[in-house]
């Protein structure tokens, strides 16, 4: 009987989520999120008016002196100064490895762009590559991208590779899809804590406005700190698809077809739900 009870209880709190994920396709970005995201790319994101390749992080090539293999492309880990590396860099990398079949400087480069100055993201990418089987889970990832798609290949790392969570692997997903030829829709998108967070926030007042029962608890479950299951990166990508097509025609001078740009704006905080 508690096998029933707690199938049930499972059941509803899916058919609730699924609720409050058709009302956030319904209810996409409210006006002042266009408007705070139309000041945003006006003003300090204006660089990003063609694009989020642009974006650049910071990181020090010495740090990583222990990590093989090192992308030819990145500055030499004698390099002890700050130094620069954009998504187009990064994407330009990866496009190198694919051809070569060299996964795991494709996961390094994606790696060292996600981290940047983090002290502690070498020795833990370290502790990544070497794990038994990263190789051949990186390789399936590429080749179900191809041919499949961006939540296909999320399945394929969802839970494979000790250490490599979603946070991590969504950006080696989203430089991959960059540099192949992969299905149409939805392109792979960075998926982490941040950015998550907002859909959070946002599901929970768009789920309370329109009388969902358990809004907020909901919204917490869904939209965690991590872990998201491969239904939930396809939401994700289905969103901010929408949400982007819906910023590319509301005359703020949003790019076309720029998710990535939208979730670099949701990164850095332009739009705040809870406003």
């Amino acid at each position: 009987m508690m096998g029933k009870s707690s199938s049930g209880a499972r059941v509803r709190r899916q058919a609730l989520a699924d609720a409050l994920d058709a009302e956030l396709m319904k209810r996409l970005l409210p006006a002042t999120a266009v408007h705070a995201l139309g000041d945003w790319l006006a003003g300090s994101g204006a660089r990003y008016a063609i694009g989020a390749g642009a974006h650049a992080v910071e990181y020090v090539p010495a740090h990583w002196s222990g990590v093989e293999p090192w992308p030819g492309q990145l500055f030499e880990r004698s390099h002890a100064e700050v130094a620069r590396v954009t998504r187009d860099q990064v994407a330009a990398v990866a496009r190198e490895a694919v051809e070569g079949c060299r996964w795991s400087e494709a996961l390094v480069a994606s790696y060292v762009w996600g981290q940047g100055r983090t002290g502690y993201g070498p020795h833990r990418l370290m502790g990544i590559l070497a794990e038994p089987g990263v190789a051949d889970a990186l390789a399936e990832c590429g080749s179900v991208l191809r041919k499949e798609g961006a939540v296909a290949a999320y399945r394929v790392l969802y839970g494979s590779v000790r250490g490599l969570g979603p946070a991590f692997f969504t950006k080696l997903l989203y430089f991959l899809d960059q540099a192949m030829d992969v299905p149409p829709t939805p392109r792979a998108l960075v998926l982490d804590q941040r950015v998550a967070c907002v859909f959070r926030t946002h599901a929970a007042r768009v789920g309370l406005e329109s009388g969902l029962a358990s809004a907020s608890d909901v919204a917490t479950w869904i939209w965690s700190d991590g872990g998201w299951t491969p239904h939930r990166y396809g939401v994700y990508l289905k969103w901010m698809n929408a949400a982007s097509g819906q910023l590319a025609s509301s005359g703020i001078g949003w790019p076309e077809a720029s998710p990535d740009l939208l979730e670099l704006a949701l990164f850095d905080g332009v739009w705040d739900p809870a406003t």
